[in-house]
C-alpha cells in the first residue's frame, strides 16, 4: 500500500512539474515579449515582469514534492559516504524531520499570507492590481502539498527502521549513490560502460 502511495504522490508531483515547467515558458516568452516590444516598437507589457514572478514562486514550491520523491535535493554528503548502513539511515530520517519542520513553518506563514489577502481583499499596487490571494494560493498549495509528501515520507522512512529495512530507507530518503545519478542523467540513452559499441 505504501509504495503504492508513493508512486500516487510521485505521478501528482510529476505532472505539477510539467505544469510549472510550461507556465514558466510562457512566462519567459511574455517577458521577452515585452523587452521586443519596448525595445522596437516603444510600447510596454505591463505587468510582464510581476507576472513571472508569481509563476516564478508557485512552480518553485509545487516543484519541492518532485525533488524529494527523486531523491534530487541537495545534501551534503562529504562524509555520509563513509559511514555505516545504519547510521546513515537514521541521519536520513533526521533530515526528513528537520526538513518537515521546516517547512511546516514555511506552510504555516504562507496559508496565514494568503488567509489575510483573501479576507482584506488585497491587491498588488501595481498598474495590474492582482489579488494577491490568487498567486499566494498556489504559492501555500504547493508548500502544504510538499508538507503532506514529507509527512508521507517520514511514515514509509519509519516504517523501513522499525523493519530494519535499510535498502528501503536508502531508496525513499537517502542520498543517491553515484551509480544512481550516472542513471538517472543517462536513462533512456541507452550508454554503456567498460567499453565501445561495434
Amino acid at each position: 500500500m505504501l509504495e503504492g502511495i508513493h508512486l500516487a504522490l510521485g505521478w501528482i508531483s510529476r505532472r505539477a512539474v510539467w505544469v510549472g515547467g510550461a507556465a514558466l515558458l510562457a512566462a519567459a516568452v511574455m517577458v521577452t515579449l515585452d523587452v521586443l516590444s519596448r525595445k522596437f516598437l516603444n510600447v510596454t507589457m505591463s505587468g510582464a515582469d510581476e507576472v513571472s514572478g508569481y509563476v516564478f514562486a508557485a512552480s518553485t514550491t509545487w516543484a519541492y514534492s518532485y525533488c524529494l520523491l527523486h531523491r534530487a535535493n541537495i545534501r551534503i554528503d562529504a562524509l555520509y559516504n563513509f559511514l555505516p548502513r545504519w547510521v546513515c539511515a537514521i541521519l536520513d530520517t533526521v533530515a526528513v524531520v528537520l526538513l518537515l519542520i521546516y517547512n511546516g513553518v514555511l506552510a504555516h506563514r504562507a496559508w496565514g499570507a494568503f488567509s489575510v489577502s483573501w479576507e482584506r481583499d488585497s491587491v498588488s499596487i501595481t498598474t495590474l492590481a492582482t489579488p494577491q490571494w490568487i498567486p499566494q494560493f498556489f504559492w501555500a498549495s504547493g508548500l502544504i502539498f510538499f508538507e503532506l509528501v514529507l509527512v508521507f515520507v517520514l511514515l514509509y522512512t519509519l516504517v523501513g527502521l522499525l523493519r530494519g529495512d535499510l535498502d528501503l530507507v536508502k531508496r525513499i530518503a537517502g542520498v543517491p549513490s553515484v551509480a544512481e545519478e550516472i542513471e538517472a542523467e543517462t536513462h533512456g540513452m541507452n550508454l554503456r560502460t567498460g567499453g565501445r559499441e561495434g
